[in-house]
């Protein structure tokens, strides 16, 4: 049995950080795991951005009822989901995710958790699990399952490469540089193309 794990941030929906730092006029807040592989290290700093400029979880979820889903992602999302199981990956937090899955037809996600102040202030976040997209598939396929993944960003490389078969989407060209044997698309219908033919 298939099942398919998804990045959200850069594969369905824009990148949360990068929105914010366009509506809060930060620009050292553009920094995704696109650009740092070692998450630990960037929510920290991510972090302190915000303590220095006193800005909490009030004012990201202003931006995040901004953010649409890209074009055609909703569409590609239900294709696949009439097909398949799809999980949605992410190192996102449920604070943050909940409008966005709405607007993707509430599918099902696996996300991290920020600890948040009566303030609003973010003190910090609580990872899932360590690895936690892959542990996740690791798990997944210790129950039965085979997986399929696809995702854009170095956070993304181990479930993608654990899988049995993994997709880069609309990824950087470092990326796609140093990972020659992963295909990359940069369409919707390219991508399902590929994940239909690794269900067969």
């Amino acid at each position: 049995m298939n099942i398919v794990c998804l990045d959200l941030e850069g594969v369905l929906v824009p990148e949360i950080w990068i929105a914010f730092s366009e509506a809060s006029g930060i620009p050292e807040l553009r920094r995704t795991t696109r650009d740092e592989p070692d998450y630990n290290k960037l929510m920290k700093w991510r972090l302190g951005i915000l303590k220095e400029h006193g800005l909490g979880l009030n004012e990201i979820r202003r931006t995040i009822a901004t953010v649409d889903p890209m074009p055609g992602a909703k569409d590609f999302l239900d294709a696949l989901r009439r097909e398949t199981q799809v999980l949605i990956l992410s190192d996102t937090f449920t604070q943050f995710a909940a409008p966005l899955m709405e607007k993707l037809g509430w599918p099902t996600i696996f996300c991290n958790t920020l600890e948040v102040a009566e303030d609003g202030a973010v003190t910090g976040y609580r990872m899932r699990c360590d690895k936690s997209k892959l542990a996740t598939v690791k798990a997944l396929q210790s129950i039965g399952f085979e997986t399929i993944a696809a995702g854009d960003s170095y956070n993304d490389l181990a479930m993608i490469q654990a899988s049995k078969a993994g997709f880069l989407f609309r990824s950087t060209e470092q990326i796609k540089r140093d990972h020659p044997e992963l295909p990359a698309f940069e369409e919707y219908a390219d991508l399902l193309a590929a994940i239909r033919g690794a269900l067969d």
